[in-house]
Parts: structure tokens; sequence; C-alpha cells
């Protein structure tokens, strides 16, 4: 039977910086500081969907690692993307720590905190899907149903149809002046005079 303890997993850095901050020294020195072998940079906005570095990190992870990050708005765009990259690397056995936050998913108590933020991240989604549905229930009350509301108004539609019926201006024209598309124009127009209409 061998005494040999078992090898411990690799800390992987990840860090990020937007266009705007420029300089990653900061978050490498304090990932250096937390004892990563290795960092992963990415140089972009938060909102991008597509990170480089991120995508070869996570294909080089391995169970037992532990991904480490400076704080937690480095890794995630959002509370729910941050939710949902730290779950991926849970079920392959990663762990995850942030720094600054001191959370360490490796522990139980990091477990925790992070359970909580998922349950918060729920709850905000089922708050944002219940206002939706009051605010399209109450729309369909007064009368009007979702989507965009309408550019025209009383007076811009009296303007079109005048300039249309004058026979002196073509849709385009009609257009800038109204100040919509000559796309809206011609739905507009269409129900008064369809089969004149055409584009």
């Amino acid at each position: 039977m061998s005494n040999e303890a078992p090898i411990a997993g690799y800390l992987v850095g990840y860090a990020r910086v937007s266009t705007l901050e420029q300089d990653a020294a900061l978050q490498r020195d304090a990932l250096q500081a937390a004892g990563c072998q290795r960092i992963f940079t990415d140089k972009a906005s938060g909102k991008l969907e597509h990170r480089p570095a991120l995508d070869a990190m996570l294909e080089q992870l391995r169970p037992g690692d532990t991904v480490v990050v400076w704080r937690l708005d480095r890794l995630g765009r959002s509370l729910r993307h941050l939710i949902h990259t730290v779950q991926i690397l849970e079920s392959r056995g990663v762990a995850f720590r942030s720094v600054t936050e001191n959370i360490d998913t490796s522990t139980a108590g990091g477990k925790l905190v992070f359970h909580l933020f998922g349950a918060l991240a729920e709850f905000e989604r089922d708050l944002i899907r219940e206002r939706t549905l009051a605010g399209l229930a109450a729309a369909r009350a007064r009368g009007r149903t979702g989507g965009r509301p309408t550019v025209w108004t009383p007076e811009k539609l009296k303007v079109a149809r005048s300039m249309y019926d004058s026979r002196e201006h073509d849709v385009a024209s009609i257009a800038r002046v109204v100040g919509v598309s000559r796309a809206s124009v011609y739905r507009a127009l269409a129900q008064f005079a369809p089969d004149e209409l055409s584009p």
C-alpha cells in the first residue's frame, strides 16, 4: 500500500482587463502572491461573449485544480454568468477562489456562499419574469399588446396621408419629413391604399 499523498491540483490564475484599464499587472501580482503557477489573461470588455484566454484555461483544467481570480467580477460578465461558470468548474472537479472577496469553493463555507449567490440570482430572475408578466397583463388590460411602441402619432399620420394624397411627394420624401423609415411609411399608408403602394 502506497504511503504517497495524492497529488494536489494546480492553482491557475485568471485575469481580465477592460480596454480602458489596459494593465493587468495588479491582478497578476495578486495571483502570483496567491501561489498561481500559471495565469491566463484576457483583454476585453466584460460583456463580450468570446474570451480566448478563458476558453484556453477551461480546456487545460483538470480535476483537483483551483481557478483563482483577483476579484469576482474578473471572471463573470454578470452574477448569473459568474455562477454558471463556477458551476461548470464544479462539475469538472475544479475549485474556485477569489482573492479580494476571500471566497474558496473548496471549503464548506465557500460553497455555502456560492449557493446563496445562486439563490439570489434565481430570485432576481423570478422577480424580473413576474414584473414582465404583470406589465404585459396591465398593457393588455389597457388594450395594448407587447412590443415596440409605435413611432406614429396622429399628427404624423395626418401629414403623411396628406402628402401622399397630393401625389406630389414620393415615399422617401414623406419619410424624411415625418422622421420615420420608408418601410414604416409603407406600412402606415398601406391601410389606406394597399393596391397603390409598392416599394
